[in-house]
């Protein structure tokens, strides 16, 4: 057992009331502890990633209570990988958030970061479905605290419409695991494995409804269509630092998906065979439509990025629908870049929201820093829309490769390519709006000029670009690696075996089932 694998829950939560309760009036310490919490953070996730790597799986049993009666926290390649995308991501959010003075207009600006933090890193690393509805409110509250930061009434209408669809899937959520916990008897995700599978054929249907529920709570938190009505609004009027780190939380509801229907709910089980696959694909594809038509229908540039979340999440729900070790490893691949590319326009968007009167998508006077503005902002449409040479066109790639042995790959195939043309024609419209359209405005003498955004800013968005462009130069070893994660994924018995501390148990328990049939 490892005590560094509890840190990335322990220290945000720990952090959170200390900077309330001691740094309340001092925004200066409040930014300071903040910062240092989580670089501490990258450097524990990237130990625990680094520990992962090879193949090992790292537990934590609360209160040394075994599982599955104790809390356990896993640490594998997949939950160790997002919770250091995690980190990365929420440093240069953080350092942007900082640099535009988005944390000062508002009260509890860091606490609640690091209570985000809390309970999206807890939700990657619960080895226990309970305790990831439990992370999943955590996250949930705090989110919602971020959302209305400074204030105003869209704000607030945006927030109340998203806190309602999330406590309509947290219900479904609760009524899910009493579901699985009246079949199975327990919810230890381990130990819930083993036990789907001693499910005869004549007892499934409390596990089928169970599994339905499941996947519509994950499909909401992954703004899959037709669940995606609250992702559109809220993200376009949230804060842009927050919508920003809003980013990995749509990620979240893809990681659940990926964990529970590869180890215990797979696609050979025959209690929930085929409950998934006939329906899954097609939403994924037309969130995947309809996130690029809204790009290109959109009148304002933040809900047209908020747009483009829904098609890259329709996107990553194109590859994991069709569950297998292929399909698996591009979503895998293609996760860290939306997520990286996603954060990037947010905070773009920001930068011309500064400096302009309103984000429509109109012509008007020129945008402050408009050259060096631009230029990020056709790095990062360029990623979004999956063109070459960055890493979107590599993880559009190896999606398209993967459709190759689905009955649906027409389709797939059909659908990714003439949305990526849409994609493209809808943020090349919006930059020409803002960025070149501007100069021929007859007001822009008369306007007044607005203030360069600060340095620190542009540094936070460079980075995210940056990071996107080492993804795509190092794209070989990255796939390399998702591809082993994949395979990990599609054989748990050494997660089984490490949780539960019974090595060999699955394959014995699996033995006595089949014996007992014949």
């Amino acid at each position: 057992m490892t005590h560094w694998l509890i840190l990335p829950v322990i220290l945000p939560a720990i952090l959170a009331p200390f900077i309330v309760l001691a740094a309340r009036y001092h925004i200066g310490i409040q930014r300071v502890l903040s910062v240092a919490g989580v670089i501490a953070l990258i450097a524990i996730t990237a130990g625990l990633a680094w520990q992962a790597s090879d193949g090992t799986v790292m537990l934590y049993q609360l209160g040394d209570w075994a599982a599955p009666f104790g809390i356990v926290v896993v640490g594998d390649r997949l939950s160790t990988m997002m919770v250091l995308l995690t980190s990365v991501l929420a440093l240069f959010v953080l350092l942007y958030a900082i640099g535009s003075g988005w944390d000062e207009r508002g009260r509890h600006f860091h606490a609640l970061f690091q209570f985000q933090l809390m309970g999206i890193l807890g939700a990657f690393l619960t080895g226990d479905l309970f305790n990831l509805f439990v992370f999943f409110e955590v996250l949930l509250i705090a989110s919602y605290g971020l959302m209305i930061h400074s204030g105003g009434n869209e704000r607030l209408r945006a927030g109340v419409q998203y806190v309602l669809f999330n406590l309509l899937g947290s219900t479904l959520f609760l009524f899910a695991l009493g579901a699985i916990y009246a079949e199975a008897g327990t919810l230890n995700m381990a130990d819930l494995a083993q036990r789907v599978q001693l499910i005869g054929p004549e007892a499934t249907v409390g596990i089928r409804i169970a599994s339905v529920l499941l996947l519509l709570v994950f499909a909401i938190k992954a703004a899959l269509v037709p669940l995606h009505f609250w992702l559109p609004s809220s993200y376009a009027e949230a804060p842009a630092p927050v919508a920003a780190l809003f980013a990995i939380m749509t990620k979240v509801g893809a990681y659940a998906i990926i964990r529970v229907y590869t180890m215990i709910f797979s696609p050979e089980l025959e209690a929930t065979a085929g409950l998934h696959g006939w329906w899954l694909l097609p939403a994924a594809l037309v969130s995947l439509a309809i996130g690029m038509v809204g790009v290109l229908a959109a009148k304002k540039l933040d809900r047209l990025v908020a747009f483009s979340v829904i098609g890259s999440m329709g996107m990553v729900m194109v590859a994991i629908s069709m569950f297998t070790e292929v399909s698996i490893a591009a979503a895998l691949y293609y996760i860290i870049h939306s997520t990286l590319a996603a954060a990037a326009l947010f905070l773009i968007t920001d930068l011309v929201r500064a400096c302009r009167m309103n984000l429509n998508l109109t012509p008007m006077a020129p945008v402050a820093g408009a050259a060096l503005t631009a230029g990020l902002f056709f790095m990062a449409a360029i990623a979004m829309a999956g063109l070459p040479p960055l890493s979107g066109f590599v993880g559009k790639l190896l999606i398209l490769q993967a459709a190759f042995t689905d009955e649906m790959a027409v389709w797939v195939w059909a659908t990714v390519l003439i949305s990526s043309l849409i994609s493209v024609v809808g943020f090349a419209r919006a930059g020409s709006v803002v960025f070149w359209k501007a100069q021929s405005v007859t007001q822009e003498e008369t306007a007044e000029v607005a203030p360069q955004p600060s340095a620190l800013s542009y540094v936070a968005v460079g980075s995210l670009l940056g990071l996107l462009v080492l993804y795509t130069v190092f794209a070989g070893r990255a796939h390399a690696y998702m591809t082993e994660m994949s395979a990990q994924l599609f054989a748990p018995d050494r997660y089984i075996s490490t949780v539960l501390e019974t090595p060999g148990k699955l394959s014995e328990t699996v033995g006595e089932k089949k014996e007992g049939d014949n």
